[in-house]
């Protein structure tokens, strides 16, 4: 068996991108151990998934440079959901910025929302 088991998010700082995730989409900490020279091994992920999302700090200028940027204005992560009403509105609540109004496509309900740093996610629930 092959899956992906988790994918990097440059980031500026661990403690902030820890609470945007946590209090934000409402996902959990799966992991929080420390590496040598100061480094930790943060991941995150919504409390039902497989799929994690490492945080990863940029531990240079040209690292730096892409926080935010990794996917240079494309949606960078799509973020699926069974209940796109209840969780768009969760997350407006919660200060989550919508670059867009949700909108019906033939494959389901969409709409594209940034992180603390940029970077566009999809919020989407797909049709069965």
């Amino acid at each position: 068996m092959r899956r992906i088991g988790e994918v990097a998010l440059l980031i500026r700082a661990y403690d902030e991108a820890i609470a945007w995730f946590t209090r934000k989409l409402d996902f959990v900490v799966t992991a929080d151990d420390p590496l040598p020279n100061g480094e930790r091994w943060v991941t995150v992920a919504p409390a039902v998934d497989q799929t994690a999302i490492r945080l990863a700090r940029a531990e240079n200028a040209q690292q730096a440079a892409q926080v935010g940027a990794q996917a240079i204005g494309r949606v960078l992560f799509y973020l699926h959901t069974s209940d796109f009403a209840r969780d768009h509105a969760a997350f407006l609540g919660r200060g989550v910025r919508f670059v867009e109004a949700p909108r019906h496509e033939a494959y389901g309900t969409v709409a594209v929302f940034e992180d603390l740093y940029g970077n566009r996610w999809d919020l989407l629930e797909l049709k069965p």
